[in-house]
């Protein structure tokens, strides 16, 4: 039996929402590393809010169909992965750990400071648009509590007198 194999562009534009060049290069790209197109679900979302910061309901048909899924499956992925973001954030997304061993060492007060500095609370963004403070079940860094990670970058131990210079550096 003979598979035809569709490339990304010949995809049609879905509700709206295309995927850019880059984006689909990407995609594409993590296509080849897995036999089977569910496997490429979360390097596929990624690549969207790469670009654009978030994953918009109208991306998630297109996405859907370029990896060979159904969109429903991919919406179960997309909601499942606390880091797919489904509306739009900050420039900087800041993320709390919430765990057990956090909130044994400090977790309360960090996140007290957090919401007094920043002005809002989980799940909001400050008014310019620079920060989104978020909940997050763990950071893999349980000796080093309480933790917070802004982006890619980890801190921790931190303590509530450390918020404002960790803040200072994300413009």
């Amino acid at each position: 039996m003979s598979q035809t194999v569709m490339k990304l562009a010949d995809l049609p534009k879905l509700q709206g929402f295309a995927l850019s060049d880059d984006e689909r290069h990407e995609i594409e790209h993590a296509l080849g590393h897995y036999p089977d197109g569910r496997a490429a679900s979360i390097d596929a979302l990624k690549a969207v809010q790469k670009r654009r910061g978030w994953v918009p309901d109208e991306a998630i048909p297109e996405i859907a169909a370029a990896i060979g899924i159904t969109a429903a499956e991919l919406e179960g992925v997309a909601t499942f992965y606390s880091l797919i973001f489904r509306r739009p954030v900050g420039r900087h997304v800041i993320k709390v750990c919430d765990s057990i061993s956090c909130h044994l060492t400090g977790y309360d007060e960090l996140k007290g400071e957090l919401v007094k500095q920043l002005g809002i609370q989980y799940g909001q963004t400050t008014s310019d648009q620079r920060f989104t403070l978020l909940p997050i079940c763990c950071l893999g860094a349980c000796d080093r509590g309480a933790t917070m990670m802004i982006d890619d970058d980890l801190f921790g131990p931190v303590e509530p007198a450390d918020v404002s210079k960790i803040l200072g550096q994300y413009a």
